[in-house]
């Protein structure tokens, strides 16, 4: 008989894009609930641990979070297993490092190293636009957040640069043809290019067509389209590889070259 919610996560029914190993364990950490799906979040005990190489265990990965060193989107964060995700901005002090949570081609999250400028703020997709009681207009984001008296301008699928520091929308990007996305699902996760073009399906999902800097064309639902730019000129760093997807020739010719 299922007594609520499970609380274990096996190994091998973790996600893939964590690379953790299948004989080393038999358990994975389970993400906390929070602002991010199982699915799609990188728990802190993975980014500390497999990532960075700053803990052997889990042990010294709490004893990290305890001493209150590590900050997510500017909020100091105890729990290893909280889940951070796309386009969070993990902080640790001590060090003076500041990463952003952004794909690779892969499908897994990138090491991105930013400067404190750019820690200061965030980019989130607008999921819902909605009036709330007594007339209050309000619109909740990708990671869960709800921002109240937004600009009227702004609908759904566009992006809000959000400052961590004041809590407040410094500006917004429309969801037009010509902005520049990223693709934060399915086949084509981890790339960058402009919107080209739009198809609406009543009834079905909306299909968005995206052009790359090799004017390389690909089409991915809309659900999985964030934009992080205007026109040529994207809000945010982009990680190693500029969100170009090379094909296993070009990358082995890379690797050739790099070589000699």
């Amino acid at each position: 008989m299922a007594r609520g919610p499970k609380k274990h996560m096996k190994r091998l029914s973790a996600p893939k894009h964590w690379m953790l190993d299948k004989l080393l364990g038999i358990y994975a950490p389970k993400p906390s609930s929070g602002p991010h799906s199982t699915r799609e979040c990188l728990p802190l005990i993975i980014f500390l641990r497999n990532r960075l190489k700053y803990a052997l265990n889990g042990r010294e990965v709490t004893s990290i979070l305890m001493q209150r060193l590590v900050k997510v989107d500017n909020k100091v964060r105890t729990d290893s297993t909280f889940p951070a995700g796309f386009m969070d901005v993990i902080s640790i002090e001590k060090t003076g490092e500041n990463f952003r949570l952004v794909y690779d081609t892969k499908g897994r999250f990138a090491i991105h190293r930013i400067t404190d400028e750019e820690a200061k703020y965030k980019l989130c997709k607008v999921k819902k636009v909605l009036v709330g009681a007594k007339g209050i207009p309000y619109v909740t984001t990708h990671d869960g957040r709800t921002m109240r008296y937004p600009d009227p301008l702004i609908a759904v699928n566009d992006s809000v640069r959000f400052d961590l520091e004041n809590n407040k929308i410094l500006d917004f990007i429309k969801f037009d043809v010509g902005n520049l996305v990223m693709i934060t699902g399915g086949r084509n996760i981890g790339r960058v290019g402009t919107i080209v073009h739009r198809e609406r399906h009543v009834g079905g999902f909306e299909i968005v067509h995206v052009k790359d800097s090799l004017d390389r064309t690909f089409a991915t639902r809309i659900s999985n389209v964030f934009v992080i730019g205007e026109s040529n000129k994207p809000y945010i760093s982009l990680p190693k590889g500029k969100g170009i997807k090379l094909t296993i020739a070009e990358e082995r010719d890379q690797r050739r070259n790099k070589a000699n």
